[in-house]
């Protein structure tokens, strides 16, 4: 259940109160067809809007906009309903972003029929992340895939400035 506090402040201070609509579509059809395409494929499938995102992506408006085998790229767009209770974007934004951007070039590396889940995530802040930050970069690629596991190493990038805001290594259980 999310925060009772919410509403409850909404009425009280109107004037402070946002609001999002988020629009996402049943991830079902998406994960059936996923099963059935080779992971470069379904990423491919993904990027080009050929299928529907993940509700998670959709809210945190993250996208993959580059897939190559072994390697891709997503971009996002942090806002003001990711800041954590000091006034920065939570570390868990770019930590999803790090993840997902590792598993996905896992994912290239997999044969239909084949998934993965994340073993391990290690993150690194850098810089701190806030709505002025903009559009953001991450760029993960493989750097090992074993029948069992694979590594990979991802970099969180501010577009406009090109500074680093974070980095990460994982490692993940490749499951058949």
């Amino acid at each position: 259940m999310a925060n009772p506090a919410a509403p409850e402040l909404a009425e009280r201070s109107p004037g402070a109160t946002r609001t999002r609509l988020v629009t996402w579509q049943d991830p079902s059809p998406a994960a059936t067809a996923g099963a059935r395409l080779a992971g470069l494929d379904y990423m491919r499938a993904l990027a080009a809007g050929e299928l529907p995102p993940p509700p998670f992506a959709v809210l945190l408006r993250i996208a993959p906009v580059e897939v190559g085998e072994g390697r891709v790229v997503f971009e996002g767009e942090p806002g003001e309903e990711h800041y954590n209770p000091i006034g920065t974007v939570h570390g868990g934004y770019a930590s999803t972003l790090l993840d997902s951007a590792i598993g996905c070039a896992v994912h290239t590396t997999l044969p239909a029929g084949h998934a993965y889940a994340t073993q391990t995530l290690e993150a690194k802040f850098v810089r701190p992340i806030t709505r002025e930050t903009g559009a953001v970069r991450c760029e993960a690629q493989v750097l090992y895939r074993g029948g069992r596991q694979a590594t990979g190493e991802a970099r969180l990038w501010d577009v406009a400035s090109n500074q680093l805001l974070a980095h990460g290594t994982g490692t993940c259980l490749i499951i058949s």
